[in-house]
C-alpha cells in the first residue's frame, strides 16, 4: 500500500547536535530510482495542555518566542525529558510549571506532527479539568504571563490570527468543537 511513494535511506549523517534539536542529512533513494538529500530535525517530542476552568474559561500563557520574534499566546507545553517519558506526565509537569495549576482530570485530545516536511516532532495534546490554583514555577529561562479568558474569546483570537501556534490552535478548536457537540 503506497509503496510507490516510499523512500529508502541509503546513508545518514549528523549535521548538528544541540540541547533541543539534532539536524540530520540523509541520502535517500526515491521511488523513481534517483537519489536525493533529506535534511531534517530529530526532536524528542512534546506535550501540551489546554487548562479549562470550571466556568469554561481557559488558561493560556504569553511568552516571547525568539524564532518568530514575537510574544505569543499559547497553551502550556514543553518537550519530553526523555524518549521514555509518559506524555501525560510531561503535560502535568508543564501545566504546573507554567501556570501553577494542577488538574483533577485530563483528556487526550490528539497527537499532531508539527512540521512533517523537516521534523519528526510529535506533540501530544490534552485538555485539563477540575483545576486547582497553585504557585507558578517556570524554568529559569522561561518568562511567562498566565492569561485567563473565555474559550469563545480564544476561538475568536484563533480566527483573527492572534493565536497562530499550531498546538494551541488545534487544542482550542478541538475543545470548542467538543463543547458544541455536547
Amino acid at each position: 500500500m503506497d509503496s510507490d511513494l516510499m523512500e529508502k535511506t541509503l546513508g545518514s549523517e549528523d549535521v548538528y547536535s544541540g540541547v533541543l534539536l539534532h539536524v540530520k542529512r540523509d541520502t535517500v533513494l526515491l521511488p523513481n530510482g534517483h537519489k536525493s538529500v533529506r535534511e531534517w530535525v530529530r526532536h524528542p517530542g512534546a506535550s501540551a495542555v489546554l487548562p479549562v476552568l470550571a466556568n469554561g474559561d481557559v488558561l493560556l500563557v504569553k511568552q516571547y518566542r525568539y524564532p518568530v520574534g514575537k510574544v505569543t499566546l499559547e497553551i502550556p507545553a514543553g518537550k519530553l525529558d526523555s524518549p521514555d517519558e509518559d506524555p501525560l506526565a510531561c503535560a502535568v509537569r508543564e501545566l504546573s510549571e507554567e501556570t501553577g495549576y494542577t488538574a483533577g482530570s485530563y483528556e487526550k485530545l490528539t497527537t499532531i506532527a508539527t512540521t512533517v516536511g523537516f521534523s519528526n516532532e510529535y506533540i501530544h495534546i490534552y485538555a485539563a479539568y477540575n483545576m486547582q490554583p497553585g504557585e507558578q514555577h517556570p524554568d529559569d529561562d522561561e518568562f511567562i504571563h498566565v492569561v485567563k479568558m473565555p474559550l469563545s474569546e480564544a476561538v475568536r483570537r484563533v480566527q483573527n490570527g492572534e493565536i497562530f501556534d499550531a498546538k494551541s490552535v488545534t487544542a482550542i478548536l478541538m475543545t470548542a468543537l467538543k463543547n458544541v457537540r455536547e
